[in-house]
């Protein structure tokens, strides 16, 4: 069981770290202030905290579900890219969209639209396999 906590704990702190740089990509964007929409906010600073929220919540289900697999730093930043490119489908194609009162934006219109999205999901993602790695084998050393 604290192998399990452990994993979730490194997946939270490695998802707030991906998610600085990615929320600076979004910041660089402009598309920090949707996020903010999400719950009836409009600033980007407003979007920035929610991203980090959601960004510690989707890495501590990295460390649930990929953990144990991404123990080594090849592997964690393999499987980070996989998660970050599903949760590029999950995020702004299916939840966002659909929250908003958008529809489900899984069109070509809908995919074109979200492609800068797609490079900022996939950094998140490297970092956080990266970091997980770097965090978990800490535990399997003791």
């Amino acid at each position: 069981m604290k192998y399990d906590i452990h994993h979730i704990k490194s997946g939270a702190w490695a998802g707030v770290i991906a998610g600085v740089a990615f929320g600076a990509l979004m910041g660089m964007m402009g598309m920090l202030p949707m996020v903010a929409k999400l719950l009836g906010g409009s600033s980007a600073l407003f979007g920035f905290v929610l991203h980090l929220v959601f960004s510690a919540v989707i890495g501590g289900l990295f460390g649930l579900v990929l953990g144990h697999m991404a123990l080594e730093k090849g592997k964690g930043i393999l499987l980070g890219l996989v998660y970050g490119l599903v949760w590029w489908f999950l995020g702004p194609l299916i939840i966002m969209p659909v929250w908003l009162g958008m529809g489900l934006q899984l069109t070509a219109k809908g995919m074109t639209m979200a492609l800068p999205s797609l490079w900022g999901h996939l950094v998140y993602g490297f970092i956080l396999g990266l970091v997980y790695a770097m965090l978990a084998s800490k535990v399997k050393e003791k």
